[in-house]
């Protein structure tokens, strides 16, 4: 039998309408969506959190506090970027434990932790803090296509997830690259070394993302990520009734609860209807994209690429940015196209063309990359490169968090009584002009 995590809560609908769904909209399906049977509901992290403090007026702690409540017989997931948590840059230990305990706390049972560079440096304190709170610790893989990124690269990263004490395993693929035959033969070898329960996570954008899923399941993967049909597809997950429909009367069958899922699919109707009358639900989202394969570019990087070209007056150079992108990747050392890599990557590639002369201008993260502060490429960056971008300064070798040091008790004394609680002070630690102006309003 294959376990479902429905996303539909957290990536579903970041994926499709900028995550913009709000805790009321929210809380009405929950307890039809726990009676479905699914392996694990994704509910929060990913863009979440900033989401609600910028654009919605809301406490996300609140808003997962409330989802728990309202969940009883499901488990409640999240997703955390490692030293980056849910933010752009990598933060000091004490706010990563700080912040990991009070997720466990308010109702989080499986943290999915990633780094951008699959960097196991990144990760040894999340996955150390989940253990230690008693939470299921999922390490994933950010999957992506180099000549670096080979299966002996992927095996090689399991067995040290393994050493660490990951409990399961998912294999991340963001961009939705992964080939049906290459999922297929992924799972296998993966399934060849390791007995952790192994998860499948990918994207539609390019338009194989039903076809990889069913040859990860046939290849014995454990569990897959889906969305409810109104926030799947485009570039979000495989529709979860779809899914469940083709493994009906198979071993593979998940055992879903029928009518709960038409019930949470016709709610969701009617609430995107407001999402697509505002525009926000732009139909763009569902357009299959196959030179996603050719790019390995993220729906929501490609998006924001032509949004990038279009306010710099420079659409016509767009397809220009798009065959620079490879080619800043491979300078760097082929890091995966995930945040904050993507916008990284996105940004120079675009700075290449528009100036008319690679790395003529060089934004500050990207020296901050090559210097080793977000951590160390799957392949050497190219010494050329390195030397136009921080010239002869030194590259650093240790885990880039080692150099920072301790600031929630700074930061408490920072934002003063605007801040009411601990997660107030992370709030405020992770986006702190967003979380500021966020507890002025609520003042």
């Amino acid at each position: 039998m294959i376990k479902i995590t429905e996303t539909s809560l957290r990536d579903g609908h970041q994926s499709l309408i900028a995550t913009r769904l709000t805790t009321d909209e929210i809380l009405p399906i929950l307890s039809e969506m726990d009676k479905a049977g699914f392996h694990s509901m994704e509910v929060w992290g990913g863009a979440t959190f900033d989401t609600c403090l910028r654009y919605l007026n809301e406490d996300p702690w609140e808003r997962l506090r409330k989802i728990r409540a309202n969940v009883k017989n499901t488990k409640l997931q999240m997703l955390s970027r490692g030293q980056n948590i849910l933010g752009y840059k990598n933060y000091p230990d004490d706010i990563v434990e700080r912040f990991l305990k009070n997720a466990i706390f308010e109702g989080i049972d499986i943290v999915r932790v990633f780094d951008a560079l699959n960097d196991i440096r990144n990760l040894k304190k999340s996955i150390e803090v989940i253990k230690k709170e008693g939470a299921h610790c999922q390490c994933a893989i950010s999957y992506t296509i180099s000549p670096v990124h080979t299966t002996e690269y992927y095996l090689n990263l399991i067995k040290n997830f393994e050493d660490v004490g990951a409990d399961s395993i998912c294999i991340k693929d963001m961009s939705g690259i992964l080939l049906p035959y290459e999922a297929y033969n992924l799972v296998k070898a993966i399934k060849g070394v390791t007995d952790l329960p192994l998860e499948f996570h990918t994207h539609c954008t390019s338009g194989v993302a039903q076809m990889a899923m069913l040859k990860a399941i046939e290849a014995g993967i454990d569990i897959v990520d889906t969305a409810i049909s109104p926030l799947s597809s485009g570039t979000s997950q495989p529709a979860t009734e779809s899914l469940a429909f083709t493994l009906q009367g198979t071993e593979h069958d998940p055992q879903l609860n029928v009518d709960s899922l038409n019930n949470a699919a016709e709610y969701f109707r009617n609430i995107i209807k407001k999402y697509q009358d505002d525009g926000t639900y732009n139909i763009k989202v569902l357009m299959t994209e196959p030179n996603t394969l050719q790019y390995q570019i993220p729906g929501g990087m490609l998006s924001n690429l032509l949004y990038q070209m279009k306010s710099l007056n420079a659409s016509d150079k767009y397809d220009a940015v798009l065959a620079e992108v490879p080619k800043v990747r491979e300078d760097l050392g082929y890091p995966p196209l995930v945040t904050p890599m993507s916008q990284m990557v996105g940004a120079q590639a675009v700075f290449n063309v528009i100036s008319g002369a690679r790395y003529n201008i060089i934004p500050t993260e990207i020296k901050n990359y090559v210097k080793g502060l977000y951590g160390k490429p799957a392949a050497p960056i190219d010494e050329k490169i390195k030397e136009k971008i921080i010239g002869n300064e030194e590259v650093i070798t240790v885990r880039p968090a080692d150099l920072l040091s301790d600031e929630y008790d700074k930061l408490k004394a920072e934002i003063g009584d605007l801040a009411k609680s601990e997660q107030d002070v992370l709030s405020y630690a992770l986006f702190p002009q967003v979380a500021k102006t966020y507890f002025e309003k609520r003042s």
